[in-house]
C-alpha cells in the first residue's frame, strides 16, 4: 500500500480530517439523470431504467504508472459493456493523501465524484464526511450476495457490521527478496527470514561494501513507514488503537509505547545505525526504487509494487530475480495476522442523481468481479478482492509461472478475521502516521530512545484524535 508524499500532503489531511463538524452539513450537487436524494435514500434498479440518455460517471483513483493501464483497461471494458448507457471517466488525482484533500475541497464546493477510490485509512473519515451511501445498503435493496468478497477484506471496510464501500485494490505486507543477492551471501532464498531477528541477521550478512569501506548494498531497506508497524501490531494480535480498534466506539488513543511498535522502532534504528539497513526515509517510492536498482536486498512493501518489482528486476543493470515471502512477526509465538491495505471505492450520493447512484453500483460490482479481478492481480499484484478470481483459469495459470504472486495469498488465507486484524478505524490516520513515522526517523538519526520519541508521538496523537472526534460527534 505505498504511498509517496508531495509537499508534505499529510499535513494539509489533517486540516480536512479536523474538519469535520463542516463536512457533514455539507452535501455534493449533480443533475446527471434522475431526482437527486439524500445521503440515506437508496435508489431502486428503476431508476437507471428511467434515465434519459448516457448516465455519466466521474471516477477518481491515485492509481499511476502500470497501475493505471490497468484502471484505464478495467474502464475502458466497462464502458464497452454498457456503451450508450452508462459511460465512466477516471481522473488521476494524485497520491492517496492528495485525492483524499481534494475530495474535501469538492464537498465543499458541491462537486464530489460519483466514485472515489480511498485508501484503506481514509475509512473513517469517508464515514463521517456523509456524503456517501453503504454498498451494503445497495446490496441489499438488490438481494445481491457479496459472498464473494475475501471475509478479510470485508471485515476491514465493514462498520457496524455493514460493508461501507467495495473493495478494489486490495494489499497485503510482503517480505521482497533479491534472489541472487541472497544466493550470493549463502542464504537460501527459500528459507526466508520469519521474524525481525531473523531479518535483522541475514540483513548483516547480505550488507556488501567495497574496498574503500563504501557499502555498495545494503542488507535492508524498507520506508520509514507505520503501515509496517500496524501490521507487526495485528500479527501480535493486539489493537493498534483502543476500544477494539475503534469499531465498538470510537478511538481515542493508539497503544504506541510497548509490544511492536516499540519493538520495531528499536529494531529499525539498530538496524539504521549499524549500517545494515538504508535509511530512504518517509517516501515509499524512494525506497521502492533502492530495492529495484539492486542496492538493498530485503525490502518490506505492498503486493500492489510486485508487477513492477518483478519487471524492474529483469531490466536491472545487474539483472536479479524477485522472490517474495510472508510479512515478518515480531516475535515467532505470535499467532495472528496482517491487516489488509489498498483502497476501496465509495459511491457518493449526497446530491448525486438516483441514475447516478445505480449507475456507480453496476460499475463497483463489475470492478469487484471475478474476470476483472482476476485481470486486476495479474497486471498489479494487488490481492483480488473476489474469492472466485482466485479460480479463474488465467489466474491460476498466471500464478503457476510467477509463483510470487501466490504468497500473498496464502498469506492472507491463513489469517483468521479477529478484531486486531481488521485494523484500527481513525478520522486522523494518516496524521497519526506521519507523528509515528517522525517519531521512528528520530530514534533512527538522533539520540532520542524510543520510549521518549513514542510517548511523545503518542501524547500529540490523542490531541489529535481528540480534536477529531469533538468535531465529528
Amino acid at each position: 500500500m505505498g504511498r509517496t508524499l508531495h509537499g508534505r500532503s499529510l499535513r494539509a489531511a489533517a486540516g480536512l480530517l479536523a474538519a469535520g463538524v463542516a463536512l457533514t452539513a455539507c452535501s455534493s450537487s449533480s443533475s446527471k439523470g434522475g431526482s437527486s436524494g439524500g445521503s440515506g435514500s437508496v435508489p431502486g434498479a428503476d431508476a437507471l431504467d428511467k434515465a434519459s440518455g448516457v448516465v455519466n460517471l466521474t471516477f477518481w483513483h491515485s492509481m499511476k504508472d502500470t497501475n493505471q493501464k490497468a484502471v484505464t483497461a478495467l474502464v475502458t471494458a466497462f464502458n464497452a459493456a454498457h456503451q450508450g448507457k452508462i459511460h465512466v471517466t477516471d481522473t488521476y488525482e494524485g497520491t492517496y493523501d492528495d485525492a483524499i484533500a481534494k475530495y474535501k475541497t469538492s464537498v465543499s464546493t458541491h462537486t464530489t465524484p460519483s466514485i472515489m477510490q480511498t485508501y484503506d485509512v481514509g475509512t473513517r473519515f469517508m464515514v463521517d464526511s456523509k456524503q456517501t451511501i453503504p454498498v451494503a445498503d445497495l446490496a441489499a435493496k438488490d438481494g445481491y450476495s457479496l459472498a464473494d468478497l475475501q471475509p478479510n477484506i470485508v471485515n476491514y471496510y465493514s462498520i457496524g457490521g455493514k460493508l461501507q464501500s467495495m473493495p478494489f485494490n486490495s494489499s497485503m505486507p510482503l517480505l521482497y527478496i533479491n534472489v541472487e543477492a541472497f544466493k550470493k551471501a549463502g542464504l537460501d532464498p527459500a528459507n526466508p527470514p520469519k521474524t525481525l531477528d531473523e531479518l535483522a541477521d541475514a540483513a548483516k550478512k547480505l550488507t556488501v561494501k567495497d574496498a574503500g569501506g563504501t557499502t555498495t548494498q545494503y542488507g535492508f531497506g524498507a520506508a520509514d513507514y507505520g503501515w509496517f508497524v500496524e501490521q507487526l501490531t495485528a500479527e501480535s494480535g493486539a489493537p493498534y488503537c483502543d476500544n477494539d480498534n475503534g469499531r465498538s466506539a470510537r478511538a481515542t488513543k493508539l497503544n504506541l509505547e510497548s509490544g511492536a511498535p516499540l519493538a520495531y522502532t528499536k529494531w529499525w534504528a539498530d538496524l539504521v545505525k549499524g549500517g545494515y539497513a538504508a535509511n530512504t526515509g518517509r517516501p515509499t517510492a524512494d525506497a521502492q526504487a533502492a530495492f529495484k536498482a539492486g542496492k538493498v536486498a530485503m525490502n518490506l512493501e505492498s503486493t500492489g509494487v510486485l508487477g513492477g518489482y518483478v519487471d524492474a528486476g529483469s531490466k536491472a543493470a545487474s539483472p536479479f530475480t524477485v522472490a517474495t515471502a510472508p510479512f515478518p512477526k515480531s516475535s515467532a509465538s505470535d499467532t495472528g495476522g496482517p491487516v489488509i491495505g489498498g483502497a476501496s471505492l465509495w459511491i457518493d450520493r449526497a446530491g448525486h442523481s438516483d441514475a447516478e447512484v445505480r449507475a456507480a453500483w453496476e460499475f463497483a460490482k463489475f470492478a469487484a468481479s471475478a474476470p476483472q479481478q482476476a485481470a486486476w492481480h495479474q497486471a498489479t499484484g494487488y490481492f483480488p478482492v473476489s474469492v472466485a478470481a482466485l479460480q479463474d483459469p488465467s489466474d491460476v495459470a498466471y500464478r503457476q509461472q510467477h509463483p510470487q504472486f501466490q504468497t500473498a495469498i496464502d498469506e492472507l488465507t491463513a489469517t483468521k478475521p479477529s478484531t486486531a486484524t481488521a485494523g484500527c478505524l481513525l478520522g486522523v490516520m494518516p496524521q497519526a502516521r506521519a507523528d509515528l513515522e517522525q517519531a521512528m526517523l528520530n530514534v533512527a538519526t538522533t539520540g532520542t530512545t524510543p520510549e521518549a520519541a513514542l510517548s511523545d508521538a503518542s501524547s500529540k496523537i490523542v490531541k489529535l484524535i481528540s480534536d477529531y472526534n469533538s468535531a465529528v460527534s
